[in-house]
């Protein structure tokens, strides 16, 4: 399997974690340092339709 396009970098592949009943998608680290999230921040998904946004969790 070859490196993806330049124009194609943003298109993900949905995978299931072991156990089956999570799935996971690889998010680019660049976006991940601009968005200043670390690892293991609480995040919150939302469902508007057929579109998935993702938040910084606020207490």
């Amino acid at each position: 399997m070859g490196r993806r396009k330049v124009e194609d970098n943003n298109i993900r592949s949905l995978t299931k974690i072991a156990g089956g009943t999570s799935y996971a998608i690889v998010i680019p680290k660049e976006y991940i340092r601009k968005l200043k999230w670390r690892e293991r921040q609480k995040l919150v998904l939302t469902l508007h339709g057929e579109r998935i946004t993702i938040s910084d969790w606020k207490p």
